[in-house]
């Protein structure tokens, strides 16, 4: 029988064919020896991995060549990262060492390699901190040296998940989770828009493979529609653009799946009500000594002779562009049939940015150009890993709020413009400006009106700190800043400032001692400790240095017997010792990951203990994952629920696939929203299709009404997700009911 890990000539040929598309469909490799450094490492690649199977059964050296053509093809990255991405498994996966790399290659490729090899061996094991996490955070240190290590990595991210569906279901929910909450928005910010959206779509495709499957029929089923609509939109266009002398391409597309689903969500209602389904990119060729800007909105203006536009969807990111370097002109029109369309103006230069994104922003920067608000990001994520949280979990957070998906302008007293994420304090925009200006805040003038520093600005608004020299950080400030910048500044003052306390405390106490000829030891601390009840010696030191704790009379309380005191402060010692241990990061999962973890009734002789997660509140029927947490118990999440897939990204190896099984015993809270027009006998006639037709049990009904508009909800208990289908079905068909839908959160 032959070995299947043997290549045959089939394989071989396949190989040789992949290669030959990357070196056929090169981009930028014009230098010399640019294509002898690619077929260098494509031979060193090949040699490494020779033999070796992906999980899917292809040869592996294909995932590595794959990789080097989303660099070069989708990014728009050179030679050095093409060898890199052809190189980036052979370190970690094979017998060649980085020092074989540097040999062949020199520094710079073998420390963009040493960048994207993943790290191994243990961290903290003190503290219950997520491997994954750490792992991104030294991923994310080499943005001091070279930001194509990121950008490979994403590439690398792109083919993983392009190819996930030979990994066991457990392994994709862990990388779909990653996905969605970090690469997506990482690429995002580093203006991949291209491959942002598909890793958004992959993402969705792997956690909700039904709702995806469904969004997919029906953009199948409305293709040949959309497209003769997108042609007969199209023609009225082209001719006053080739008459108006411009040379363009002009194309249409549905938008991407993870979008619509994101419209169907936020506006509560099914596919056939997304209006904007369709988007028209006009792509011009930039005629010399005329400006973009002035192209673009001559474009604009011949494009609304044709179509009414709608005024409040109209997006100017070319007089000011976006934070990840977009430009483009974004307007809405009413095309035929009805229909709402998007339309994106763009240069050629705009959308080589757009499509390629930092490779492509770096390509037409001089050196004389102005920072991009970009370069300002990557500065500010430089600062942020010079200082990293002890904890990586936290870091991550940290640095996921740092990837703004959505930002906003505003103004300082002299006009300069500052950009803050949204939901930003005053607070916020005071660290912006300067670290003491923020540390000696008490107030904010908004628009010439006296508000706190902890209000929260929005667009537009003109900002001027009122600061006062006897301020200083407080611990309360924390909860009213969103930037990475301002809560590391509070956070080192405030660390500052009970080292401060803590040194004087010690001085206090040596002072006193000195004065009965007592030196400061280890059992005088912990004598001491035991009388004052403080649980380490920095709480007995900051006690004393505030004032707190009074040791006037000190004597008397070391002569004291404390024995009692003694076997409580030890109790309590070894409370905490035991809390540490459970929650010991490494603790093994005793479930079988290959088999989805059953949810039954009666979990009461069940090894796991399973509980229903209060932000998403899943019943039986929909579809969930399982976070196994250090406690030993199951939480079951919806797979879309913001808190899931942040487990996912921190603590993927802690996701497991669960199944619903059959529930006739047990009933699962569930809540619905309803609104309509108020009319005599309607509450009655929805509380009899409840209570009578369908015997489900309601366990709390409440109903507002106001100008004739009803708004309600009601809590009620049911066995499966059919029965509230069957339910919310029922009484949208009632007269007078606008819209029904379940609450997912209602804790």
């Amino acid at each position: 029988m032959a070995n299947k890990d043997i290549f045959d000539d089939e394989d071989v040929q396949r190989i040789k064919a992949e290669y030959e598309s990357l070196v056929k469909n090169l981009i930028r490799c014009n230098k010399s020896g640019d294509i002898e450094l690619i077929e260098k490492a494509y031979k060193i690649a090949n040699e490494a991995h020779w033999n070796m199977r992906r999980k899917s059964g292809e040869p592996y050296v294909i995932h590595p060549i794959s990789v080097a053509k989303i660099v070069n093809q989708e990014i728009g990255l050179g030679a050095k990262s093409i060898a890199t991405a052809l190189l980036h498994d052979v370190v970690e996966d094979t017998g060649y060492s980085l020092n074989d790399v540097e040999r062949e290659f020199g520094p710079k490729i073998a420390s963009l390699i040493d960048g994207l090899t993943k790290i191994s061996g243990t961290y903290n094991k003190e503290t219950s901190t997520s491997m994954q996490a750490e792992n991104f955070r030294k991923m994310l240190m080499t943005l001091s040296d070279d930001l194509r290590v990121i950008l490979i990595k994403i590439a690398d991210r792109l083919h993983n998940m392009r190819t996930l569906d030979s990994m066991p279901e457990h392994k994709k929910m862990k990388v779909a989770g990653e996905t969605i909450f970090l690469y997506a928005p990482l690429a995002h910010r580093l203006g991949l828009f291209t491959i942002k959206s598909e890793l958004e779509d992959l993402s969705f495709k792997f956690r909700q493979p039904q709702i995806y499957d469904e969004i997919v029929v029906k953009l199948k089923h409305s293709e040949k529609r959309n497209i003769a609509l997108i042609n007969k939109f199209s023609l009225p266009i082209i001719e006053k653009l080739t008459e108006a002398g411009f040379q363009f391409d002009i194309s249409g597309r549905p938008k991407s799946i993870f979008s619509i689903w994101k419209k169907m969500q936020a506006k509560n209602v099914p596919f056939e009500e997304i209006y904007d389904v369709l988007a028209v990119r006009v792509v011009f060729k930039q005629v010399p000594g005329i400006p973009e800007k002035t192209q673009c909105w001559n474009i604009y203006s011949i494009i609304t002779d044709s179509y009414l536009p709608k005024p409040d969807r109209l997006r100017d990111w070319v007089s000011r562009p976006k934070p990840n370097g977009y430009e483009a002109l974004h307007l809405t029109v009413m095309g035929p049939e009805g229909r709402w369309i998007e339309i994106q103006i763009r240069s050629e230069r705009m959308d080589e940015i757009a499509e390629r994104g930092y490779a492509a922003h770096w390509k037409y920067k001089g050196d004389e150009s102005p920072e991009s608000e970009l370069d300002k990001w990557l500065k500010k994520v430089r600062l942020m890993l010079e200082n990293p949280q002890e904890d990586p979990i936290e870091f991550l957070d940290e640095f996921k709020m740092n990837l703004f998906s959505s930002e906003i302008m505003v103004f300082t007293p002299k006009g300069l413009l500052v950009s803050l994420p949204k939901g930003a304090s005053a607070l916020d925009f005071a660290y912006e400006i300067h670290t003491e200006v923020g540390n000696k805040a008490i107030g904010a003038k908004i628009n010439y009106k006296l508000n706190p520093i902890s209000a929260i600005l929005n667009s537009g608004d003109q900002v001027e700190i009122i600061t006062s020299d006897i301020a200083k950080p407080e611990k309360e400030w924390l909860s009213y800043v969103r930037t990475s910048k301002a809560r590391d500044t509070i956070k080192g003052a405030l660390k500052n400032e009970s080292r401060e306390i803590t040194q004087k405390g010690t001085e206090i106490l040596e002072s006193q001692l000195n004065k009965l000829n007592i030196k400061l030891s280890n059992d005088i601390i912990k004598k001491l400790m035991e009388s004052y009840e403080a649980i380490s010696r920095d709480e007995l030191m900051s006690g004393i240095g505030q004032g707190k704790i009074n040791i006037d009379e000190l004597k008397k309380v070391l002569k004291k017997n404390s024995s009692i005191n003694v076997i409580r402060y030890w109790d309590l010692k070894f409370i905490g010792l035991k809390k540490d241990k459970k929650d010991e990061p490494g603790k093994q999962l005793n479930i079988n990951k290959k088999v989805p973890f059953l949810l039954r009734e009666n979990v009461e002789n069940a090894s796991h203990s399973y509980e229903i997660a209060k932000c998403c509140n899943p019943i039986p029927g929909d579809e969930v994952v399982g976070y196994h947490n250090p406690e030993g118990s199951i939480v079951i999440h919806k797979p879309k629920c913001p808190e899931a897939i942040r487990i996912m990204s921190n603590e993927g190896d802690r996701i497991i696939a669960v199944k619903w099984a059959i529930h006739k015993l047990n009933s699962f809270l569930a809540r619905i929203s309803m609104s309509g027009i108020d009319r005599l006998g309607l509450v009655n006639e929805i509380t009899n299709i409840i209570s009578s037709e369908l015997k489900v049990n309601m366990t709390k009904i409440n109903i507002s009404v106001h100008n004739g508009i009803f708004e309600g909800t009601i809590d009620l208990y049911i066995h499966h997700s059919k029965d509230l289908n069957n339910l919310i079905m029922k009484i949208s068909s009632i007269y007078g009911i606008e819209s029904v839908r379940r609450v997912e959160d209602f804790s």
